[in-house]
């Protein structure tokens, strides 16, 4: 499955509430790991890690 949006960010570690609203979920935290991605379970939205961002340590 295609994600349904794609956002770029600096941090491998994100929060998602699908936009908030009526078409929202609970807020989730999720944290990329080697392959520099993340989609979000509810809604299906995909996180990627910036070229050159380091990695949230942990």
């Amino acid at each position: 499955m295609e994600p349904i949006e794609t956002e770029i960010v600096a941090e491998s570690r994100v929060a998602c509430n699908g936009g908030g609203g009526p078409s929202g979920h609970p807020k989730v935290y999720l944290t990329m790991g080697e392959e520099g991605h993340v989609d979000c379970p509810y809604c299906g939205k995909r996180f990627v890690l910036k070229e050159g961002a380091a990695a949230h340590a942990h």
